[in-house]
């Protein structure tokens, strides 16, 4: 078994339910430890609380988790990223471009980055431990964009069959989910430059 058949969104639901005694905790930690493992697909576990919990608890569980897990990251790069063992990450020529970014910017490239869906969002956590951005300035940031980034998907996901029976509807999200996409390209050959 691969692992996209092992972190299926019916998989996910089913543990969701089997460990439905511990009511929100298993669908809040997911989320979490995605932050820390970015291989894992924060996109099924979103869908899996959406669809198990509801829209609107379901995007709540998933965004607390999300944010959680990228302040804690964000918070152990800040106090230990500078230290021999992670000095790998200080020499490598884009992570110091990024923080250059950041450093200049602020809040907006944070927020920015975390809105769309596509970025590696422990990429940015990881560059913003690295800068001098404000641990609040960080907050906000991780706070706002993980809430447009997480709500796009919760919305895209809670009513898939909806998504079929009502065009306008998937026309408004397809044209969403390519604005997003394309904002994510410009933005990342800006970051190259």
């Amino acid at each position: 078994m691969n692992l996209s058949e092992w972190l299926s969104i019916e998989r996910i639901m089913g543990w969701i339910n089997q460990y439905e005694s511990f009511g929100p905790l298993p669908g809040f930690l997911l989320p979490l430890l995605e932050a820390f493992l970015p291989f894992l697909p924060l996109f099924a576990f979103v869908l899996a609380n959406v669809n198990a919990f509801g829209l609107w608890f379901g995007f709540f569980i998933s965004w607390g988790g999300a944010v959680t897990g990228s302040f804690i990251v964000f918070l152990l790069i800040r106090r230990y990223g500078r230290e021999k063992f992670l000095s790998f990450l200080q020499k490598n020529k884009q992570i110091n471009k990024m923080m250059n970014w950041v450093d200049r910017h602020g809040f907006a490239p944070v927020f920015l980055l975390l809105c769309f869906p596509f970025t590696p969002s422990a990429i940015v956590n990881i560059v913003a431990g690295l800068s001098r951005i404000s641990i609040v300035q960080y907050l906000l940031a991780v706070m706002a964009g993980k809430t447009v980034m997480i709500f796009t998907i919760s919305y895209v996901g809670y009513d898939v069959a909806a998504l079929i029976h009502q065009p306008g509807r998937t026309a408004v999200i397809a044209s969403v989910m390519i604005a997003l996409w394309f904002g994510g390209k410009q933005l990342e050959k800006r970051l190259e430059k």
